[in-house]
């Protein structure tokens, strides 16, 4: 297959500054406040005036890095590449203008509460909040330990909010808009891609007559030596001398759960938090309400798409894309999108639309808000009035077609990201969510729609509220409230105002699981074979295997096969030892995907991913065999990492609940699941592991039993190597919305 010469339509600009002493607090709290207010949002003045206004950019994104001084980043993406210089001196026009002129001090304030709300939000719920600003500290703060202290408030915020518009104006002149600057243009070209493959042909070839064939001997002898050496196993008695630790001492955060509504179908609790829910009068919604002792809310609604006619499916990329950033009907009003969204940022901390992966439904949508316990009545009117009250404008739906097809080349230029989106075009149907969304799928489809909506708005605008009609129905709605329930006003009742009107006599729509959307390949990998995809933007090779799992959270194989893939996968591990350590691939890895029923087989950045990926093979076959044998540090170790990556799933108090949900709503499993899988790991055998591996890892490694999908530099196009003991296959047409297979 090969993409379209579109690919070098946009570039990319980098512009970097010289920022403050990252160790004076207020000067960096103020930094963060000036590129919330440059950038932060759709209503941010780069954001508003080059993305929605003038379309010069799909965003405008800003960033700074701890070092002494610090560095600040701008960077206006997918830029037109006949506009790169244009783009750059417009930018810095916009940020010179804005520094000669007032300051919005209103919207200034407002910037300024949001980062003080996200910094109190981001201690409590990231657990790498106080690791990366300790780390900062020991390699730049002060040597008393006084830098440290500033964490403990967060009064800058309080300094900022006492500065005037001369200030702000002064400090963003000094480091930004009059600054010393490095201004990097990046330019696609398919010319330059085919130079490089040409200088490369020419380098090899003339490696090889400069060395000859005894000076290429010596070398492959030294490179064999060095390998046996770099393959030298460590000596056991080194190992025991660090002996694993017991996992009996990780305990998980616990959370509570009360339901209300077609929830208590799944079986209520008798406890405290239950009965405060039970006061109020029942809702015919499904609420789940998870209790933990936190400070803020994270609300979040789960939809189900199955009443959505499937040829709109392809419509939610642009309905997700406009959904927070489109006109609303209030008291028989028009709202226009700046306003709204300027109303949104003062009532959240943040707020989010897309796919469910992130909670367990893969096939769902989700709608997601962090706010403080105060907002909560006003932020679920804001779900409601954004679902059903919205506006289609049509200037709006412009906006977010160009921005979302300018960010297209950028993704189609990243070979690990083309990989995975070509292997969800093969295995998926057209019903499925994550395949109508599928960069390849917009790529297409997005063009038409933007052509269509130039000439029949109407009938653009008609689609969305069909689709918004299927999509915003009682019976998709499922609804996830984490929060310290005791601190919530009306916690059930708040939620009435989303159901009136609606027909609530319907039954709760399923969960879709994605292996029940899966194409003709997708339940039966193997038909396929192998297809390659040369790419002229990389210099490497990415490889995937796709071959068929299981899809069961209780399967009885589960266990030896999550150890099998720790034990292979480990840091220094046997596959690690194999092709990293060996120069064959920066990395290489199983997945079990248990919603689509899927084993893959990853090698990722390789000079050459058949030789990765036959070397992968061999080891799990040695294993199998019985030629190498297992450690049992090695295996310790593997158990141990298992119980670490569970642990890490669920770091934080929102993050324990939200496995909570997981495990009982969407995957039907009771509440100490973890604690009884992690109790089966350990009594996993050798023999069990060994059956895992044969019959469950190594069919990705098959012929007839798994797809292999490679991207690669157009170089490797023509070594036409074998995997899966058959030729790869090159598809000459572009992959596009229709399906394929």
């Amino acid at each position: 297959m090969e993409f379209p010469e579109e690919d070098e339509s946009a570039g990319d600009i980098l512009v970097g500054f010289l920022g403050p002493d990252c160790n004076d607090i207020v000067q960096m709290a103020a930094l963060n406040v000036l590129l919330t207010y440059l950038s932060g949002s759709s209503v941010s003045v780069l954001e508003h005036i080059m993305v929605e206004q003038e379309q010069l950019a799909s965003s405008v994104s800003t960033w700074w890095e701890s070092r002494v001084p610090s560095v600040i980043w701008l960077q206006p993406t997918s830029v037109a590449t006949e506009k790169l210089e244009q783009v750059e001196k417009r930018l810095f026009e916009i940020l010179k203008d804005v520094a000669a002129k007032p300051i919005d001090m209103s919207y200034m304030t407002d910037c300024i509460k949001r980062e003080r709300r996200q910094l109190k939000f981001q201690a409590e719920s990231s657990e790498q909040f106080f690791a990366t600003n300790v780390i900062n500290d020991f390699l730049f703060g002060k040597r008393d330990g006084s830098t440290l202290k500033d964490l403990a408030t967060v009064k800058e915020y309080d300094i900022l909010e006492t500065w005037t518009d001369q200030q702000w104006r002064e400090f963003l002149k000094k480091w930004i808009s009059d600054a010393n600057h490095v201004s990097i243009l990046g330019k696609p070209s398919r010319a330059m891609a085919e130079k490089l493959e040409a200088d490369e042909i020419a380098r090899i070839a003339a490696q090889k007559e400069k060395l000859g064939p005894e000076g290429l001997k010596k070398l492959a002898e030294k490179l064999k030596e060095a390998k046996n050496k770099n393959n030298a196993p460590i000596p056991k008695e080194i190992l025991e001398k660090w002996p694993v630790p017991g996992v009996s001492s990780i305990h998980f955060i616990e959370s509570i759960t009360a339901r209300s509504g077609v929830a208590r179908k799944l079986g209520i609790t008798e406890t405290e938090v239950q009965k405060l829910v039970d006061v109020e009068k029942d809702s015919p919604l499904f609420i789940q309400l998870e209790h933990v002792p936190t400070n803020f809310v994270s609300l979040t609604v789960l939809l189900a798409i199955s009443e959505m006619p499937v040829e709109l499916r392809a419509l939610l990329s642009l309905f997700i894309e406009n959904f927070f950033n489109t006109p609303i009907m209030k008291d028989g009003e028009k709202v226009d999108f700046q306003n709204v969204v300027t109303e949104l940022e003062k009532d959240t901390i943040s707020y989010s639309i897309g796919g469910g992966s992130w909670i367990g439904d893969t096939e769902g949508i989700t709608i997601q808000f962090q706010i403080e316990p105060d907002k909560y009545i006003k932020v679920v009117q804001w779900i409601r009035a954004l679902m059903f009250d919205s506006v289609f404008d049509e200037t709006r739906l412009q906006a977010a077609l160009t921005k979302m097809l300018a960010d297209i080349p950028e993704a189609k230029r990243s070979g690990n990201n083309m990989l995975y989106a070509v292997d969800a075009m093969i295995h998926l149907a057209p019903e499925s969510v994550v395949k109508a969304r599928n960069t390849l799928v917009k790529a297409i489809y997005l063009k038409r729609l933007k052509k269509l909506l130039e000439k029949e708005p109407k009938t653009v605008i008609h689609m969305l509220e069909t689709l918004r009609k299927s999509l915003f129905t009682f019976n998709n709605f499922r609804v996830l409230v984490i929060a310290d329930v005791e601190k919530l006003p009306s916690p059930v009742q708040a939620w009435h105002v989303l159901v009136e009107g609606l027909d609530t006599s319907k039954p709760l729509s399923p969960i879709a699981l994605q292996h029940e959307r899966l194409s003709v390949a997708g339940y039966n990998p193997g038909g396929i074979g192998a297809i390659i995809i040369p790419m002229p933007t990389v210099d490497s090779s990415f490889c995937l295997s796709s071959a068929k799992g299981f899809t069961s959270y209780t399967d009885p194989q589960l266990p030896a096969l999550m150890v099998a893939i720790s034990y292979l996968d480990a840091a220094e591990g046997p596959l690690w030892t194999a092709v990293r350590g060996t120069g064959l691939a920066y990395g290489t890895g199983f997945s079990r995907d248990l919603d689509a029923g899927f084993i893959q087989f990853r090698v990722y950045r390789s000079p050459d991913a058949y030789k990765a990926f036959a070397a992968s093979r061999a080891i799990m076959q040695s294993f199998i065999s019985g030629k190498s044998e297992f450690e049992d540090h090695a295996l310790e170790g593997a158990i141990s990492a298992i119980v670490v990556a569970m642990a890490d799933d669920q770091p934080t108090m929102a993050t324990a609940a939200q496995v909570s949900f997981v495990n009982s709503v969407i995957r039907g499993l009771g509440k100490d699941y973890n604690a009884e899988l992690m109790k089966k790991v350990r009594q996993v055998s050798v023999t069990e592991i060994k059956k895992a591996m044969e019959e469950v890892l190594l069919p990705a490694f098959t012929p007839g039993k798994a797809n292999v999908v490679v991207t690669c530099a157009p170089i490797m196009e023509e070594v036409r190597i074998q995997i899966l003991d058959t030729p790869w296959k090159k598809l000459t047409r572009d992959l596009d919305a229709r399906e394929r297979v």
